[in-house]
């Protein structure tokens, strides 16, 4: 009979790609990783693994045998779930994950939710991109958390995390309102991307950092509007991006969301573009007690920003 752990490390192998990356994920040596894959290999009766260079890959059966394990551990997640559900109350660490932003408008008004309806979770936040929330939830180092996408970046499929959605809203352009090109700020005109952002072609941009889905969304939308960004700045807090736009360093985006404390010196133009933020959590963990207070207790706190899109 094949290991569920073996299914588990052979499924971290398919994500991250190395016997290493595996082992620092989940604190095992790589060669206990290694040992623990020869044995699943030893199981199947079959090769799952072959050399290519100095890295190993799945074979046809490997990756045939990942697919068996995502249907296996998501009814082993269902299957906690249901028994959470037998218990009385809910309780216990809930682990959550936020992308940055969401942590001052969303996460605060969450937990109070949560700790007036079930006072004895004990939630515990940590900021993560959207972009490493499945690795962490495949993991264990998540139970829940808050993740988003943008148009021009949408969410990489993965059968290995469900998402429930949240909100969604409009994404703004952030510039100073003394600049001193007349196409630009409040004397811009226009409905299409080309025409709002097409007159900052050659003005300073503020992103994300690097690698981040809000840095590939800012420059696939100045790429989709005619034009390679030239980026100055990259910083991840939406209030440092207002506070550098309203200074005259550039030009940025921002959704709605962060636009309530806009410094005085920025001019928002509102942008054909969304962001739209969801709830995700392990396959098959949906109906964990824990899991559907956590994103009841969510909706509550979006229904309460003004922003008319919540979904």
């Amino acid at each position: 009979m094949l290991d569920v752990r073996r299914l588990h490390l052979l499924r971290e192998l398919d994500r991250r790609g190395t016997i290493a990356a595996v082992a620092e994920a989940l604190t095992f040596t790589a060669s206990a990783v290694s040992q623990q894959l020869s044995a699943l290999e030893r199981e199947a009766g079959v090769p799952l693994l072959e050399r290519s260079g100095r890295r190993v890959v799945l074979t046809p059966a490997g990756r045939t045998l990942v697919t068996h394990a995502d249907a296996v551990l998501e009814r082993l997640e269902l299957a906690v779930s249901e028994l959470a559900g037998a218990r009385e109350g809910i309780g216990g660490p809930l682990r959550i994950g936020t992308f940055p932003s969401g942590g001052p408008a969303i996460v605060p008004a969450t937990l109070a939710e949560l700790a007036q309806r079930h006072p004895a979770l004990e939630p515990m936040v940590q900021e993560i991109d959207s972009a490493r929330v499945s690795d962490g939830l495949r993991a264990g180092e998540l139970d829940v958390a808050l993740v988003h996408d943008y148009d021009f970046v949408p969410a990489s499929p993965d059968t290995t995390v469900d998402q429930v959605p949240l909100l969604e809203e409009p994404m703004y352009l952030a510039g100073a309102a003394t600049d001193t090109d007349p196409a630009r700020g409040p004397a811009a005109r226009g409905d299409t991307l080309t025409e709002l952002l097409g007159p900052w072609a050659t003005a300073p941009w503020i992103t994300a950092r690097d690698g981040t889905t809000g840095h590939a969304m800012a420059v696939r939308a100045c790429q989709a509007a005619g034009f390679q960004p030239r980026i100055r700045h990259q910083v991840n807090d939406f209030r440092t991006v207002l506070a550098l736009a309203a200074t005259g360093q550039g030009a940025g985006f921002v959704p709605e969301m962060a636009t309530a404390h806009a410094p005085e010196g920025v001019v928002l133009t509102r942008l054909p573009l969304f962001r739209r933020s969801k709830v995700a959590f392990r396959a098959g963990g949906g109906t964990h007690p824990a899991i559907a207070a956590f994103v009841a207790a969510a909706r509550t706190a979006v229904g309460a920003i003004p922003i008319a899109s919540v979904s």
